[in-house]
């Protein structure tokens, strides 16, 4: 389910460098509808996010002002200075035969002890030399389009497992809309963020302009854009889906599958992630700094704090928009907010 070596990240014809990255684990800190970034104070957002990271997150972070390390008392990620928080769209079951819905859980990445959550990477793909400027205080992104109508498998994708695995995440494997077959061990579904910075900006109105993608989507090259010239570690979301207990052939096929996200999309395409950066003090720099000399690798590297994933998944935060959210193998009648599917 991961690549089968760091070898495959040569593939991608990246230096050697390069392929020292970090990988690892963060499991759910809670579920809820809130948002933030683009909703920010909105009690309920419109829809349903899995949410990793500090306990501090909340339904208003305003950036410049609110600071994650100084509020979190514990985070759900390995490294225990990462009090940054990451989310992404939940993912829900919807029954063919009367329509109601559960909210398909997540299992842990290879190699890795979590509760639910995802697996995040920090990659260097776009950085001249190994060199990258980690993010800054207040900084934060989006990746993907909650309305988006159209492919985009290049950053936003997703991959039936048990059918093959081994290759590098959005490449002809993989698929950028939700698998119209059934996947004997559930989908991965992989989100990459942009890996240039146009150095100013901590944020822009639609949290996307002030960042660029080195090669127009999807994994880095080693140069960035002129208007982006800063490389920035090129952050992706992994998340296990563990879509394999829905078995049943005659739901899937004929371009037909059961899935759809909490936002209404059953397509897939409108897949999408946040990220709220909260490394304590220069923690985040020491590591890519440490990367090209082999000190970080995946879910250890010696310059930063690592705690057990007992204590990992121990961090939790209470729902702050209290309701059933259709986990734990319940049903719900309609999803949270009311979304309405589209195909």
């Amino acid at each position: 389910m991961f690549w089968n070596s760091l070898a495959a990240v040569a593939l991608l014809g990246q230096s050697v460098s390069a392929q020292n990255m970090l990988r690892f684990a963060c499991s759910q800190l809670t579920v809820e509808r809130a948002d933030p970034l683009v909703t920010p104070g909105l009690n309920p957002a419109p829809h349903t996010h899995q949410i990793i990271g500090g306990n501090s997150f909340n339904l208003t972070m305003e950036p410049g002002k609110y600071d994650p390390p100084a509020k979190s008392t514990c985070t759900s990620c390995t490294y225990s200075e990462d009090f940054s928080n990451y989310w992404t769209a939940s993912l829900y079951f919807q029954s063919p035969e009367n329509g109601t819905f559960q909210r398909v859980p997540q299992y842990a990445n290879f190699g890795l002890q979590q509760d639910g959550g995802m697996t995040v990477y920090y990659m260097p793909y776009s950085a001249k030399n190994g060199k990258m400027t980690a993010f800054k205080p207040g900084f934060r992104m989006i990746a993907g389009d909650p309305t988006s109508k159209v492919n985009n498998r290049v950053s936003i994708c997703h991959r039936c497992l048990g059918n093959g695995e081994g290759f590098a995440p959005c490449d002809a494997k993989d698929t950028g809309e939700l698998p119209t077959k059934y996947c004997p061990s559930g989908i991965r579904a992989t989100i990459i963020f942009p890996s240039c910075w146009d150095g100013v900006n901590l944020d822009s109105p639609d949290h996307k302009s002030h960042v660029a993608y080195s090669n127009r989507g999807g994994l880095g090259s080693p140069t960035c854009p002129s208007s982006h010239p800063v490389a920035i570690p090129q952050v992706m979301y992994e998340i296990m889906w563990d879509t394999g207990r829905y078995k049943n052939n005659a739901w899937y096929g004929n371009g037909k599958q059961p899935f759809v996200y909490s936002f209404g999309d059953a397509t897939g395409y409108g897949q999408h992630g946040d990220y709220l950066f909260g490394w304590e003090g220069d923690s985040l720099q020491k590591a890519m700094d440490a990367l090209p000399t082999g000190r970080c690798a995946n879910a250890n590297c010696s310059v930063l704090k690592i705690q057990s994933g007992r204590d990992s998944m121990t961090c939790k935060k209470a729902q702050q928009v209290v309701e059933d959210v259709g986990g734990s193998g319940k049903w719900i009648r309609e999803l949270p907010g009311g979304a309405q599917v589209t195909h």
